[in-house]
């Protein structure tokens, strides 16, 4: 039995590797009977997406980007996380100061944790395995159980959803609670962080709704 996100169960939807995913990538992934994480897609400095995030602090959107290595090869299977600029104590920083009074920070923050810890200079971390981590735990949290994996896309069927450019099927624009509506005004595009600490529990309920409008 499937998933109540599930809105297309016989179809298959195609995704590129992302860094705390957004929303909308969320909601597509959930829509879809199973998905695909293409490990195969060919290194682009233009898809940022793939180390980076946006969230949204006291100012308004913030990017937090984790810095790579030069490839040593073609594809993003081959980029390697960077350990300059401790770039885990700011992006945990950051978090704690966008969302230090959110409802659900403290409930959720010790399970993303374990990816803001310290790097070794040169201890060969590749991108889509952070990322490939961070998005089994976000899965678990939105309750996103169709089969998803991570592995190279060798054909693409007639019924695939191929979003690995970037346009997403769901698109999020309805507003939900954020902590700083008031001041900043409703924010759309960000992070599936800034849903899960705001929403906690209800954010499943909130990608349901996204997707069968």
């Amino acid at each position: 039995m499937h998933s109540p996100l599930v809105k297309f169960p016989d179809r298959r939807i195609l995704l590129a590797p992302r860094y705390f995913g957004s929303i909308d990538y969320y909601a597509s992934m959930a829509a879809f009977g199973s998905a695909v994480v293409d490990t195969s897609m060919h290194f682009d400095k233009r898809r940022k997406e793939t180390h980076r995030c946006l969230i949204a602090d006291t100012r308004g959107e913030l990017m937090l980007t984790v810095p790579i290595e030069k490839p040593s090869g073609r594809g993003w299977a081959d980029v390697k996380v960077s350990a300059h600029g401790a770039w885990w104590n700011v992006h945990r920083v950051a978090l704690e100061s966008a969302y230090g009074r959110t409802p659900f920070f403290e409930f959720y923050i010790d399970r993303f944790l374990p990816f803001l810890r310290e790097r070794i200079p040169g201890q060969g971390e590749g991108v889509i395995a952070l990322d490939g981590a961070i998005d089994a735990v976000v899965r678990d949290i939105l309750l996103i159980d169709s089969p998803v994996s991570y592995s190279a896309v060798r054909n693409v069927g007639s019924d695939d959803c191929d979003c690995r450019q970037g346009e997403m099927p769901v698109s999020c624009t309805m507003p939900y609670y954020q902590v700083r509506a008031a001041k900043l005004g409703f924010i759309s595009g960000l992070s599936i962080l800034d849903l899960i600490f705001n929403l906690g529990p209800e954010s499943p309920e909130y990608l349901r709704s996204a997707i069968y409008g």
